[in-house]
């Protein structure tokens, strides 16, 4: 599913995330940039152990929720990964939301700052942290709905879904985008 905003297109694909040939893969990373079970795992696996290296180097201290670092993007054909840290879903009277879309912007921003045209993006914190798919697919597109309105750097924003239902919360909230 493809939808254009502004001069640039929002896409929707089921599939792995890893094999991706875009400029920036984004990872649903934990503060700690510790690496673990998922999207994360699945990514520092294919990318090989340079990045957790590098993150250690780089960021010693972690990553705070709701923000993103970079790295490399070490055997994936990605030039960078961003390390995106979702918040874990309470309730929704943690500051989730806000903290979610803040995740999404930070990547957007650093896309622009590091001059990329294309990024994929995970469904961020709808795994272990159990955002609900539904609540964060409409976080997710809006927030970068509403960048691409006014980006002239970006061009395409895929959202690279792994499983059938995510991919269907995603889809049903893009079409509602629509109306």
């Amino acid at each position: 599913m493809i939808v254009q905003f502004g001069s640039a297109r929002i896409e929707l694909v089921l599939g792995d995330i890893t094999t991706q040939q875009l400029d920036i893969i984004v990872n649903a990373a934990n503060s700690q940039l510790a690496g673990g079970g998922g999207v994360d795992g699945a990514i520092h696996d294919a990318a090989g152990p340079e990045i957790m290296k590098e993150l250690r180097q780089r960021y010693p201290d972690g990553c705070p929720t709701g923000s993103a670092v970079v790295t490399s993007g070490g055997k994936l054909t990605s030039q960078y990964i961003f390390h995106a840290v979702g918040p874990i879903w309470q309730g929704g009277s943690k500051k989730e939301s806000q903290l979610l879309e803040s995740a999404y912007q930070t990547c957007l921003s650093l896309a622009e700052k590091h001059q990329c045209k294309t990024l994929a993006f995970p469904s961020i914190s709808t795994g272990v942290y159990r955002y609900p798919v539904d609540l964060a697919a409409e976080i997710a597109l809006r927030t970068v709905a509403m960048k691409l309105e006014s980006s002239d750097e970006l061009e395409l924003v895929r959202f690279v879904l792994f499983d059938q239902g995510t991919f269907g919360g995603y889809a049903r909230v893009l079409e509602t985008m629509l109306v």
